[in-house]
């Protein structure tokens, strides 16, 4: 292994192998841990330390790491104290995740490390968001998120480098090529011959480093970084390694020959650089035994302290109360002038004036700029706000929900429109196993608002009609808001973009331009979990939302002898129980209008409620009104058919007569 100081210092090499040696022998402890039955679970980086180090000692203290499992040296290289990690480690209290998370899946604001999910690829974009937010305050900085040869093949790879190479974002892709995706070896996950050459389909600069040689990571990255810093870009790193370990302990490396471990056994990144220093007259075998000493002393204090934490006692409120941020709703009341206004303008309002409100608010999705978007919602903003707040994306809903992710760590709120609701599936493993949990996790909460123009009833077929909020209703962390008006649409939206938490706001396509409403003309703020009692009446209780109330009403209107309590509940989660059960209690009778599927929607939980708070008080069983079974249809006769609009009449009567 060739070794090139350049212009560095004893005191540089000396430190330099002090970083190197750290997380090797946590490592050794972390193994006879293992061996003794103390630790249950372990992700070796014994043979990729370099990397890790050499990355971590180029970076300022105030730029983000976004590392993986087997990064063990850009915990160490921040100087994180040792006894948080072995109480990470442990699942104890002065780890980071309050015992719900294990090894690295955390992140820590202080330490300016942002940890990984196991999905692996949506870091990327996290690392995207996280850069973007510095570009736009020009601050110069870089972002770091490291991935292993085997996310590779993930989309949000893909998705992530393009947007950084189209918004020229600085961040370095640093792909750890050890070899095997577990044990899959890396002639059976991609054709290339080197991953290095990924860039040039992005237009990105690469290069291929020797991840075992710490010097020549430290010295090509700090020349790489520091032109990063003058010229913000993308740069794609492959670091040519290889894990001496299994994927995890458990894993063994059977399936690895016994030639090529023998092979890479002599190039061990620890063992060479020493020898390096010695031979340069850097190290002495005295001082060497005197570093591993200390370090050694430092490894067991440590551990000491975090064994003698107590174990976490379960504490359920703490628990609940940590799955969102904690939020005082900001009441702005509604004031001044009223105009008569569609709900699409109501929406424009609202987030053009949220706009106003945030400067840190950035708006993301495609064709949103110069376009104004699909239904034309953000016409004008660019002028108004500027191209680099009202962003044009690829077509890449993953990405790019990671992207805010991202943006939301470093200080700033951001707004992604969905093209249509039905896409926001190519977005879907983000947004329930990154933004919904990442507040349990590790306290760190999403600032994303994500628009969901949803909905049937205009002739749009399978792909661009379903109104899919069951799904992120069932997901903890997630906020869910669901307008039938104007009025509630602007002042529901610009409570969704004040509060800190991720809000799926759902905008039903069909009232775009045919609700109308006298709504304020200046900003106002309306509160989540509070649904409205649009009219009182003692027969029944009609609970819908979105569409569904405007059903709801045309019927009552056509029906006028049932008097009946309509409740829109405009927001799904937080869920407004206390109106529905008072109302329940009082009519005796419930039905519930959605205009989902009726199987596994929001209305089968509402009716369980109803039966489980207010048995007592029924009449009649409660009832459920939703759409076919069936994915939606074109032609207008189909999806007449399919929607419940004229079936709920009926269910409505037979309930009332029961």
């Amino acid at each position: 292994m060739n070794f090139d100081r350049k212009q560095l210092g004893n005191q540089e090499l000396l430190d330099l192998y002090k970083k190197l040696l750290k997380p090797r022998l946590i490592e050794e402890k972390m193994l006879i841990l293992i061996r003794q039955g103390k630790v249950s679970k372990w992700f070796s980086g014994i043979g990729q330390e370099a990397i890790s180090v050499g990355v971590t000692a180029v970076l300022q203290p105030d730029e983000y790491i976004l590392p993986m499992h087997r990064n063990l040296g850009v915990f160490t290289g921040r100087n994180i104290p040792l006894y948080r990690l072995f109480s990470q480690w442990q699942g104890k209290a002065n780890g980071f995740t309050k015992g719900r998370d294990r090894s690295f899946h955390f992140g820590t604001q202080e330490f300016k490390i942002i940890g990984m999910i196991s999905h692996l690829g949506p870091q990327l974009g996290v690392a995207d968001g996280i850069a973007l937010a510095h570009k736009l305050r020009n601050e110069g900085k870089v972002t770091a998120v490291f991935t292993g040869e085997g996310a590779t093949s993930e989309g949000d790879f893909h998705e992530a480098l393009n947007i950084a190479a189209v918004w020229e974002l600085p961040v370095l892709f640093i792909v750890e090529n050890n070899g095997y995706g577990l044990s899959t070896p890396t002639n059976e996950q991609y054709r290339c011959e080197h991953i290095a050459d990924k860039g040039i389909g992005y237009g990105m600069e690469a290069h291929i480093i020797d991840g075992n040689n710490i010097l020549e990571v430290y010295t090509k990255l700090t020349d790489i970084v520091a032109s990063l810093r003058e010229n913000p870009r993308p740069v794609l790193l492959e670091f040519k390694t290889f894990r001496m370990r299994g994927h995890e302990e458990a894993s063994g490396t059977k399936y690895v020959p016994q030639e090529l471990m023998d092979a890479w056994a002599v190039k061990d990144p620890v063992e060479n650089y020493r020898k390096y220093l010695k031979a340069e007259g850097v190290l002495t075998d005295e001082a060497d035994d005197q570093i591993r000493a200390e370090l050694k002393q430092e490894i067991d204090e440590n551990y000491q302290h975090a064994s003698a934490e107590p174990a976490i006692e379960a504490n359920l409120d703490e628990e609940l109360n940590d799955v969102y941020k904690p939020y005082t709703f900001e009441e702005v009341a509604p004031a001044g002038e009223t105009a008569n206004i569609r709900m699409i303008d109501a929406i424009q309002q609202g987030l053009a004036q949220s706009m106003e409100r945030h400067e840190n608010l950035v708006i993301m999705g495609q064709d949103i700029a110069e376009y104004g978007g699909a239904f034309k919602i953000t016409e004008g903003f660019v002028n108004q706000f500027g191209k680099e707040r009202v962003r044009n994306t690829p077509i890449c809903e993953s990405a790019i929900v990671s992207a805010g992710m991202g943006l939301s760590i470093n200080g700033h709120k951001s707004v992604i429109e969905m093209q249509f609701a039905d896409f926001v599936s190519t977005g879907f493993n983000p947004i329930v196993n990154y933004l919904a949990k990442v507040h349990y996790r590790w306290q760190e909460n999403a600032d994303v608002v994500v628009r969901m123009p949803c909905g049937a009833g205009v002739q749009a077929g399978p792909f661009h009609s379903q109104t899919n909020e069951a799904w992120f209703t069932k997901t903890p962390g997630l906020k869910v808001v669901y307008p039938a008006f104007p009025y509630d649409a602007k002042g529901l939206l610009a409570t969704a973009i004040n509060d800190p938490n991720p809000v799926m706001f759902f905008e039903h396509k069909a009232l775009y331009r045919s609700a109308y409403q006298d709504v304020p003309k200046e900003y106002y703020t309306l509160p989540f979990g509070k649904a409205g009692l649009l009219r009182e009446g003692s027969d029944v209780t009609v609970i819908s939302f979105g569409a569904g109330v405007h059903w709801a009403i045309e019927t009552l209107d056509k029906n006028p002898d049932i008097k009946a309590d309509l409740i829109d509940l405009r927001t799904l989660q937080p869920l407004d129980t206390a109106t529905i059960f008072a109302s329940v209690k009082k009519t005796g009778k419930a039905i519930i209008l959605q205009e989902d599927t009726l199987f596994g929607g929001v209305a089968g939980d509402i009716s369980a409620l109803i039966m489980e708070n207010c048995f007592e008080y029924l009449d009649g069983p409660v009832k459920r009104v939703g759409s076919l079974e069936s994915a939606i249809p074109f032609t207008k006769a189909l999806e007449d058919q399919f929607l419940p609009k004229a079936r709920f009449e009926t269910a409505l009567k037979e309930l009332v007569a029961y």
